[in-house]
């Protein structure tokens, strides 16, 4: 095993991406990201890491930079945040769409207006359905886990596809934690190099991302849509894997204290760990009371989800976004859509906090199950249009 090292988040992304060799990094410096690619910039500069480190003047560029290097070949990163993600955002489709695998990390942030700096989910709520494959890391050891998960799902001939690994913007990438290295050899055996199923060169043409006709477009799109639902057999093996090199398990969807629970907490991201300790809190006030944690966001994990509500009454969603003029949050959508007809549908009450920043305690997740229990006191039904914005001040 590596050693155990005391790091700030981000420093320690950074460590991992050196320690995964990558060829190009090609960034734009945006809160709460920028810790990251300083740190890559530094390690290029001082020579600890053979790479192109290339200073674009957008975060469209630095997409565009990406998508090119790793076209011929080059194994290659790139991160940002929220203004930044909607910058590069016609670059995010397109590298999708011409299965270029590419990985990025995406600290999460609010989308304008007003600005904010600060975490919520509303950036990767808006390229929800860009093709990417798309987890999210609760800390920083799962942080640096999944950079070598997503060069190794990403760069899986059978997959080709672009990964993404959404992490909260500060609550973080700029907490100090406890984080278990890698050794050299366990990076070695888990992540191969980088052998690409396409390549440009002059002397082998080819073209990539051509104009598409309606005649074709159709057939383009369905088959980019059963690519990415045919990377999950390869994520799965990617992780199992990862469980044989350092002992850590990771799953599309996990469970905590699920067993006998009547009601369950569903998140994803930083919130799970603390709805984690309101859970114990409530279990040790004698409430049947569990948690759903969502880790693959896409492709998204229907079976796994529909067999995780067995037995599940109650179903708390909590989004850190919200869809505008819709059912409440994007996360409780999918959700309802996943388990929509099943025999054993949870009544889902869907609570939208945290947004920008905005501090959600332990405590405030046991109100939330206390204001569940009121609404479905008496057998009341919670339409989907009734979420709750927690914690507005009138």
């Amino acid at each position: 095993m590596g050693k155990r090292i005391g790091i700030e988040n981000s420093i320690a992304a950074a460590d991992a991406i050196r320690m995964a060799n990558v060829d190009v990094v090609a960034a734009y410096p945006i809160t709460p990201q920028t810790h990251i690619v300083e740190h890559l910039a530094e390690l290029v500069a001082d020579g600890e890491l053979d790479a192109e480190f290339i200073p674009v003047e957008s975060e469209h560029s630095a997409m565009s930079v990406c998508c090119g290097s790793v076209a011929v070949g080059a194994r290659t990163f790139t991160c940002t945040s929220a203004q930044g993600l909607a910058l590069m955002n016609e670059i995010v489709f397109i590298a999708a769409s011409m299965r270029l695998p590419v990985v990025m990390i995406l600290a999460n942030r609010s989308l304008s207006g007003p600005l904010s700096i600060w975490n919520d989910h509303t950036d990767v709520m808006s390229v929800r359905d860009c093709g990417w494959i798309q987890v999210f890391a609760d800390n920083g050891q799962e942080l640096f886990d999944h950079v070598f998960f997503a060069f190794r799902v990403a760069e899986d001939r059978n997959v080709s596809l672009p990964v993404m690994i959404n992490i909260d913007g500060f609550i973080v990438t700029h907490m100090i934690e406890s984080v278990e290295y890698w050794d050299e050899e366990q990076v070695k055996s888990y992540l191969p190099d980088f052998k690409p199923v396409n390549v440009l060169h002059p002397d082998r043409p080819v073209t990539m991302g051509a104009f598409g006709m309606p005649g074709i477009f159709s057939e383009a799109k369905k088959s980019q849509n059963e690519a990415l639902l045919a990377s999950k057999p390869h994520i799965m093996r990617a992780w199992s894997e990862m469980a044989q090199a350092v002992g850590r398990s990771y799953a599309p969807v996990e469970t905590y204290k699920l067993e006998g629970a009547d009601t369950a907490f569903l998140t994803m991201g930083s919130f799970s760990e603390t709805a984690s300790i309101a859970i114990d809190r409530l279990r040790e006030q004698g409430k049947p009371v569990g948690q759903i944690k969502l880790r693959l966001w896409r492709p998204f994990p229907f079976d796994e989800i529909r067999e995780a509500v067995k037995g599940v009454k109650n179903l708390i969603v909590i989004d850190r976004a919200i869809s505008y003029g819709g059912p409440g949050g994007p996360v409780a959508s999918e959700i309802r859509a996943a388990l929509y007809g099943e025999k054993s549908m949870p009544a889902i009450a869907n609570f939208l906090c945290g947004f920008a920043g905005r501090d959600v305690t332990p405590d405030d997740f046991m109100k939330m199950y206390a204001k569940t229990g009121e609404l479905l006191k008496g057998g009341k039904a919670i339409r989907e249009e009734d979420y709750i914005l927690y914690g507005v001040r009138e």
